[in-house]
């Protein structure tokens, strides 16, 4: 741990605990760039997998006495943290009778934070499950992915990881755009924002943002701008063929070719693609 991170007043809290637990060292300065906007406000905060308790009093100290704190834990021992003044409840993550009584009993809440059992369906139920319950400027935060490219235990890498579900997540906010051409989902309508961490992901809530996207210009006209994404060595290429080959490219059969070769990029498109496979080998080494 760096020691800019020791400074953090989210660290503090962590170590000043009167109760046991642990946590990674990165993640002090994740906390503190995704929640301290939430300190000192009326909030409804919710964790699963409580333990011993040690982080239950840490997030109390750090949001403060405004904040409602909640755990969810499998233990039924964890209850006797209600003495402590919070509200504990025991249930199963991936089970969505249990997420129902939940939200039936404490209606919608602002921060869900799941470090739980770690394990690709209880991070995708408490997702999946908890999503129509978070307010509007909310969120999501689900910790330990790691598990997602860990064999032993947790069967991963595997299409059904938790990681590959955010990714699908990632896939489905792009609803929004107008060029894919799909009606917004659940999904799309709610989350406005999934960000990736080392170890953690976050999806930020807010329908208020989630619309679909159109594009706009301003009023200025438009003066030199043309599109040069097909790069002009390529119109240059096409003219040569044109004059070298005109009477090929008037028949129906070398037309076609020379439509998908050029109009549709199929060669230049190929050469990127060769390109983008080398700069992706670097990624495994």
């Amino acid at each position: 741990m760096n020691k800019d991170s020791k400074k953090l007043s989210i660290y503090k809290s962590f170590t000043n605990s009167k109760k046991y637990s642990i946590k990674w060292s990165s993640y002090f300065q994740v906390y503190e760039k995704i929640l301290s906007d939430y300190k000192n406000k009326k909030i409804k905060f919710v964790e699963i997998g409580v333990a011993n308790g040690g982080s239950l009093f840490m997030w109390k100290k750090y949001f403060g006495n405004k904040a409602k704190i909640i755990g969810i834990d499998l233990n039924p021992n964890a209850k006797k943290l209600e003495k402590n003044g919070f509200k504990i409840y025991i249930g199963n993550q991936s089970d969505k009778k249990f997420w129902d009584y939940f939200y039936k009993n404490e209606g919608k809440v602002d921060i869900i934070l799941d470090d739980g059992g770690h394990k690709n369906l209880q991070q995708i139920s408490t997702v999946h499950h908890s999503l129509p319950y978070i307010k509007d400027g909310g969120k999501i935060i689900v910790e330990d992915t790691g598990t997602s490219y860990v064999k032993k235990e947790f069967n991963n890498p595997s299409k059904y990881s938790f990681i590959n579900y955010a990714k699908n997540v990632v896939d489905n906010i792009h609803r929004r755009s107008p060029l894919l051409k799909k009606k917004l989902n659940f999904y799309s309508k709610k989350i406005f924002l999934v960000e990736f961490f080392e170890s953690i992901v976050v999806f930020s809530i807010d329908s208020r943002k989630c619309f679909e996207n159109k594009e706009v210009a301003n009023r200025a006209q438009n003066e030199w701008a043309i599109d040069y994404r097909h790069n002009e060595y390529f119109r240059e290429l096409k003219t040569k063929f044109d004059k070298k080959y005109g009477l090929l490219n008037k028949r129906s059969f070398f037309r076609r070719i020379i439509r998908k070769i050029f109009y549709r990029n199929f060669i230049f498109n190929l050469l990127d693609n060769i390109k983008i496979k080398k700069i992706l080998r670097d990624l495994d080494k």
